[in-house]
């Protein structure tokens, strides 16, 4: 019996949550693990009624964890939602994105995988969000080349199934402010020589909404990231 966690952002999205949990609550049903298994959306300090929903939600949804916090940022409530999955006793957490950019569809060949890999990651080989966002990641490939020594081909895709005990370990070296979470998990899983898996996933545009991490802010995540890359590479060796 494999307890599932999946944890999911969300930040002003009164638009799509109502359709991201219908997407994804079905998938917790099915591999609920005796009831014990859990849809965790963290709510990132959200101005419009995507709490109410989520509360109205909650009421009917047994398996529906609802998490609020201030608002930090989409990486500091991603590991919000990651030390709440290991502490409470998930066996596999996956992680996914509140914009109905993925497709729930794609999540039983990498469930399929669990036992094989510490990881099992989207690679976004076709992505329909923009060519500036496919910039971004093309020039984080070589940075985290640049850095780490690792060759990672999609570091920070929101379609990612992990093994419990190597994400605690990884979450040590992750400051609960941090950004780029995804970003720094998948760097530390490739320093740590985990066994990581990347299948070729479908990446949608935005469903609804807007997205509230523009080509500005990436752009100061990023200068702020170098600094931090680099203290985290010599944590890790």
């Amino acid at each position: 019996m494999d307890i599932l966690y999946i944890v999911i952002p969300a930040f002003n999205e009164e638009e799509n949550i109502i359709t991201v949990l219908n997407d994804w609550y079905p998938i917790v049903e099915a591999h609920n693990a005796e009831g014990l298994s859990r849809l965790v959306v963290v709510d990132d300090g959200s101005k419009d009624s995507t709490p109410r929903l989520l509360a109205e939600e909650a009421v009917r949804r047994p398996l529906l964890t609802v998490l609020h916090k201030e608002n930090g940022g989409h990486g500091a409530a991603i590991r919000f939602g990651y030390e709440y999955a290991v502490n409470q006793g998930a066996d596999y957490v996956f992680q996914t994105d509140s914009d109905g950019q993925t497709l729930p569809a794609e999540f039983e060949p990498f469930w399929r995988q669990r036992k094989r890999f510490d990881m099992v990651i989207g690679q976004r080989s076709l992505r329909e969000d923009g060519a500036a966002r496919i910039m971004v990641t093309r020039v984080l490939k070589l940075v985290l080349l640049s850095i780490f020594k690792e060759w990672i081909p999609d570091a920070n895709t929101p379609f990612r199934l992990m093994k419990a005990e190597p994400l605690k370990d990884a979450l040590r070296y992750i400051q609960t402010d941090e950004s780029l979470t995804n970003v720094c998990i998948s760097a530390i899983f490739a320093k740590r020589g985990r066994n990581v898996l990347y299948r070729q996933i479908t990446f949608r545009q935005r469903q609804g909404g807007v997205n509230s991490i523009n080509l500005k802010k990436i752009t100061v995540i990023g200068r702020n990231a170098l600094a931090r890359f680099a203290e985290l590479n010599r944590m890790l060796e």
